[in-house]
C-alpha cells in the first residue's frame, strides 16, 4: 500500500512499513546519522536524524519512525538544526581532544557533523571520559575514551559474525562498550575480522599499526626487505587514493612499492595459485580415501579463528594449507632465499592485506619455526595508502611496472581470491583439471559468483558429483554448519570468508563503506580474469618450476612442512 507525505513542502511517495529515513534516501534527501546502518535493525540511539513531526511539533527519529498517511514533516527546520548541534556538541563535550594527531581525522563522522553544524567553539564542557586503551589484541585498538555509543560494532559483530565479543556494559550514563568481564580483546571471543573497525565512526577502534618495524628495517642496510600483496589490494586501494573505484593499479602499487625502498614486491597472487595446488589435492585425497568431509578452506584467519572457539568439531574438515599470505611468507625465507643467498633471518617481511585479521594469523605460533615467523609485518589497504603518502610517492604520475620473479607470475584463478567465491573457482578448476585430465569448457562459474551470503552449486566432475557451498559472514557460516551438524551429507567442499562480500569488503579496506565500490571492486577483478591468457594455477609457469625445483609435489613432504599447518580448539571469556 503506498501513499503520499510531505516532506519540506514537497509531496512524496511512500510505501506502508518504511521509515521515514527510508523514503528520505529515496528522494536524495540527505539527514544525518550516526547509529543507523542499512539493513539493520534501527535503534534510535543518536537522534542525530531527528526531523520535525509539523502536525505534532514533535522531534521524532527518522531512521526508526513509520511512515504514516498525511504525514507533515521538515528536515532541517530551525528547531531541527539547533537539536542536532546540540547533540553534537554533547558528544564532543566528553571527547579527547586529539584531533591533531587522532588516526581518523579528516575521515571521522562525528569531525564532519562538527563541521557542517557550524560548531567552532566549546558552549557545553563535560567531564572527559577516562577509559584505559586495550592494546592486548595484535590485530584492534580499542580506545573506549572515543567511544560515542553508536552501537554499531555491536551490532555488526553479533549480527554479521555471530561473535557477540564486545556489548554494552553498564547503564544509563555508566554506559560504555566492552568485552566479557571487561577484560583485554585478547582473552575475548574477538576473531580480528575488523568489521567494527570499518563501522565506528570515530577512532574508538582502529588497526594496531606496523609501521615503526616496518621503518626500521627499510634503514637497515644490513635486511632484505620483501613485500607481498593480496589480491584484492590492487582493485581497492584505488579509491584511497582518488583513482576511480574498482580500478586495477597494479602496476602502480609495484611501482610505489619500490620507491617506498622495499628490496623485493611479491604478488600474493602467486601463493594463491600455490594454495590451490595444495588445496586441490587435499580434496581430491580426501573425497578418493574417505577423508573428513565436506574440507573447508583456511585462507580466512577470521573464520579458522572463529572455528577454534565456536565450532570446534569442524576443525579437522579445515584444510591443512596455510593462507596465501603464509606460504609466501614461508616460500619467501626458504625458495627465495635459498636461490638469493640470503640467510632467512635476514629476510624482513611484509604482507599487505585487505584484512585485520592477517595480523594475528601473522603472530599466531604455528606460523614461526625456529624463531623465524614466516611473516614479520602486516598492513592494511587503508595503511598502505597512509604509508605512500608518507613516503611523498606521487601516485598519479609513476610508471606501471610489474612485480619480481621467481614468485611474481600468477594466473587469475588467483587474481580470484579477493572476492567471495573466488577461492571455490580458482580450485575447481584445478580440481576438475587434476580428476579428468581436461581443461573446463568454460572456466567461468556463475553460480559461485556475485555478492549473495550464501551459494551453493552441484557439480559434475567425471564420475564423481560434488556439493560445493560459499558462504561470507560468520553468522550465516554458522546456519550452514549447524545444518551439516544435524545430518546433511551432501556437501563436500565450503568456502567460508568472515568478511561481506569477502576480502573486498575486509576489515582492512577504506573505511568509507560503500555497497557500489564493493561491487566495482569485485567487477574489477572478474575483468581481470577475463582478459587473462592463464586463467588456471596449475598452467602458472613458476608454480611448475617452484615445485619441479624445491618442493617436488602437491602434499609432498617438503610442501606439507612448508605449506602446511594445524588448528586446535581455543579457550576464550565468551
Amino acid at each position: 500500500m503506498s501513499f503520499q507525505i510531505e516532506v519540506n513542502n514537497r509531496n512524496l511517495e511512500a510505501n506502508k512499513g518504511e521509515t521515514i529515513l527510508d523514503v528520505l534516501n529515496r528522494n536524495g534527501i540527505k539527514v544525518p546519522t550516526l547509529c543507523h546502518m542499512k539493513d539493520f535493525f534501527p535503534s534510535g540511539s543518536c537522534r542525530m536524524c531527528v526531523v520535525e513531526n509539523l502536525r505534532t511539533g514533535k522531534l521524532i527519529t527518522a531512521c526508526s519512525y513509520p511512515v504514516e498517511e498525511r504525514m507533515k514533516i521538515k528536515t532541517h527546520s530551525p528547531k531541527v538544526i539547533e537539536s542536532r548541534k546540540t547533540i553534537v556538541e554533547l558528544l564532543l563535550s566528553n571527547h579527547p581532544d586529539d584531533c591533531l594527531f587522532c588516526v581518523r581525522t579528516g575521515n571521522c563522522d562525528l569531525q564532519k557533523l562538527a563541521k557542517e553544524h557550524n560548531i567552532t567553539e566549546r558552549r557545553i564542557t563535560g567531564v572527559k571520559n577516562n577509559h584505559n586503551l586495550d592494546l592486548s589484541s595484535s590485530s584492534i585498538v580499542r580506545d573506549p575514551a572515543k567511544c560515542i555509543l553508536c552501537g554499531r560494532c555491536v551490532q555488526v559483530c553479533e549480527q554479521v559474525m555471530g561473535v557477540s565479543a564486545i556489548d554494552f556494559l553498564n547503564r544509563g550514563s555508566n554506559s560504555y562498550i566492552g568485552t566479557a568481564f571487561d577484560k583485554g580483546l585478547n582473552v575475548s571471543s574477538c576473531v580480528n575480522c575488523g568489521q567494527c573497525i570499518l563501522v565506528c565512526p570515530t577512532a574508538a577502534l582502529t588497526e594496531k599499526n606496523h609501521f615503526p618495524g616496518i621503518q626500521e628495517a627499510l634503514r637497515n642496510p644490513e635486511k632484505t626487505v620483501v613485500v607481498q600483496y593480496a589480491p584484492a589490494i590492487t582493485v581497492s586501494l584505488a579509491e584511497e587514493l582518488g583513482f576511480k573505484p574498482g580500478k586495477d593499479i597494479n602496476g602502480i602499487i609495484n611501482a610505489a612499492l619500490r620507491l617506498i625502498g622495499f628490496n623485493k614486491v611479491f604478488d600474493t597472487s602467486f601463493t594463491a595459485d600455490l594454495t590451490i595446488m595444495e588445496e586441490s589435492a587435499e580434496l581430491i585425497d580426501r573425497i578418493q580415501n574417505n577423508g573428513v568431509l565436506p574440507m573447508i578452506t583456511s585462507c580466512c584467519p577470521a573464520w579458522v579463528k572463529y572455528a577454534e572457539e565456536f565450532v570446534t568439531d569442524f576443525i579437522p574438515n579445515i584444510s591443512s594449507c596455510k593462507s596465501p599470505q603464509q606460504m609466501m611468507g614461508a616460500v619467501i625465507k626458504s625458495y627465495f632465499a635459498e636461490k638469493s643467498n640470503i640467510k632467512p633471518e635476514d629476510i624482513y617481511s611484509v604482507s599487505i592485506m585487505p584484512c585485520t585479521a592477517k595480523k594475528f594469523e601473522a603472530q599466531r605460533e604455528e606460523m614461526t619455526h625456529n624463531g623465524i615467523s614466516d611473516v614479520d609485518a602486516v598492513i592494511t589497504t587503508r595503511e598502505l595508502a597512509q604509508f605512500i603518502r608518507l613516503y611523498g610517492i606521487d601516485i598519479h604520475n609513476i610508471e606501471p611496472e610489474i612485480a619480481d620473479s621467481p614468485l611474481g607470475v600468477r594466473s587469475s584463478a588467483g587474481k580470484l581470491f579477493g572476492a567471495t567465491g573466488g577461492v571455490m573457482e580458482a580450485a575447481v578448476r584445478t580440481t576438475y583439471y587434476k580428476l579428468t585430465g581436461e581443461e573446463l569448457i568454460n572456466f567461468r562459474i556463475p553460480e559461485a559468483r556475485g555478492l549473495k551470503k550464501r551459494k551453493e552449486i552441484k557439480l559434475k566432475i567425471g564420475d564423481l558429483e560434488i556439493g560445493l557451498a560459499v558462504v561470507n559472514g560468520l553468522a550465516n557460516a554458522k546456519i550452514l554448519l549447524d545444518e551439516i551438524k544435524a545430518g546433511r551429507k551432501d556437501i563436500h567442499f565450503i568456502e567460508i570468508m568472515a568478511c561481506p562480500g569477502g576480502c573486498i569488503g575486509g576489515g582492512g579496506q577504506p573505511i568509507e563503506f560503500d555497497e557500489n565500490n564493493v561491487i566495482a571492486r569485485m567487477n574489477s577483478l572478474y575483468d581481470i580474469d577475463d582478459r587473462a591468457t592463464i586463467k588456471v594455477s596449475h598452467k602458472n609457469p613458476d608454480i611448475i618450476e617452484l615445485y619441479n625445483q624445491f618442493l617436488g609435489k602437491p602434499l609432498g613432504s617438503k610442501s606439507h612442512k612448508l605449506l602446511h599447518t594445524k588448528y586446535c580448539k581455543r579457550d576464550v571469556l565468551l
